[in-house]
């Protein structure tokens, strides 16, 4: 998304800069490396603390007010070598909470309230990363409320987020979903499916995994797991990031575009039991021609027709999703694909143009 925004901002204008919570300075993608490369990338002080833009950052929760307070001064050093029309954050969890420069309005791509302290904090409650959550949650959630009026307009990523938005901030939001590379992500009618599940994305414990697993083994199929995450070594019994198998699980740990690719292609249905603020995996699946099983619930709601492009399930208990995936094998896969063409990347770069053309009218 990131990389479309900076195309699309070059497009509208010019980038004054780009700055962010964390940066370890490592070669990322075309744009980004370019605006590095005319030193107009500026990461927070918290990307000097030692292991910070690594996994160390989950830690760093209590520092995140003080890194934005910190970007802000950034933002507003550079406004005052070069005035700026227009802030536009990406936020996830607190860069909403930049203030902008006097009279510059604030464009908000929210892909949500950050979960672990809104949403769901339950499943971040055990061991020191839950403790450290129940001590300094509320503290965060006050300053996350009244920084949302540093935002001048709000778009969330999903009808679900907009509504979070409204729930937790008190703002409207229009929505606008992400852009996801229907280009790449294709049906190959030549592929056989093999007949095995998938899940595929980030193995943490909201994305609830372990209710895959169980629901793959009572169906007795097997389940390919492509991932990677803190969840991962108690979920596969110890094992690593490779191809081990666990039961009738296959761990294959990360995957590169192309491997992924091929997993949507020949598996039978995507196993997605999460509630999840937008989901574009789900949508990368359909674009293959697979069909989602999902819960009726979160970003699923906008992109997954139930009984078309895959099922929704009410309950997500394990035989209620081997019920589900069952009744995907009767789906036409070029359905799956028609509905993920609504989410491409040229439909994000239209909606963002407009909502970046409407901001910079209004200020």
């Amino acid at each position: 998304m990131l990389e479309r925004l900076i195309a699309l901002a070059e497009r509208m204008g010019e980038v004054a800069g780009l700055v962010t919570m964390f940066d370890d300075r490592r070669p990322l993608a075309p744009g980004v490396d370019r605006l590095r490369s005319r030193g107009l990338v500026r990461g927070s002080w918290v990307s000097r603390v030692p292991g910070g833009p690594g996994r160390l950052r989950r830690w760093l929760l209590p520092l995140y007010p003080r890194a934005v307070e910190h970007l802000g001064r950034v933002v507003a050093s550079i406004h005052a070598r070069e005035p700026i029309d227009l802030v536009i954050s990406v936020s996830a969890a607190a860069i909403k909470g930049l203030a902008p420069p006097p009279g510059v309005p604030h464009l908000c791509y929210c892909n949500g309230p950050a979960r672990y302290v809104w949403s769901r904090a339950e499943d971040y409650r055990g061991g020191l990363r839950g403790a450290g959550l129940r001590l300094m949650g509320e503290r965060f959630r006050r300053w996350d409320l009244r920084t949302a009026a540093n935002v001048t307009r709000f778009l969330g990523n999903s009808t679900h987020i907009a509504a979070e938005v409204e729930r937790c901030y008190g703002r409207d939001a229009a929505v606008a979903f992400p852009p996801v590379r229907t280009g790449y992500f294709t049906v190959d009618a030549s592929v056989r499916r093999a007949g095995f599940w998938l899940y595929a994305g980030a193995i943490e414990p909201y994305k609830r995994v372990d209710l895959a697993l169980a629901a793959a083994a009572h169906a007795g199929v097997r389940l390919v797991v492509a991932g990677e995450g803190s969840m991962l070594a108690s979920l596969n019994g110890g094992g690593g990031g490779g191809p081990e198998a666990r039961g009738g699980a296959e761990f294959l740990g990360r995957v590169s575009d192309e491997r992924l690719r091929e997993l949507y292609r020949s598996a039978s249905v995507l196993v997605f039991p999460q509630v999840e603020d937008f989901g574009i995996v789900a949508v990368e699946a359909q674009a293959c021609g697979l069909p989602v099983v999902a819960r009726r619930a979160g970003g699923a709601m906008d992109t997954v027709i139930d009984g078309v492009t895959g099922t929704l399930v009410e309950d997500p208990t394990p035989a209620a999703i081997a019920d589900a995936a069952r009744a995907c094998a009767a789906l036409d896969p070029l359905a799956c694909r028609r509905n993920a063409e609504r989410f491409g990347e040229a439909a994000f770069d239209a909606t963002m143009e407009r909502h970046i053309a409407a901001a910079l009218g209004a200020s």
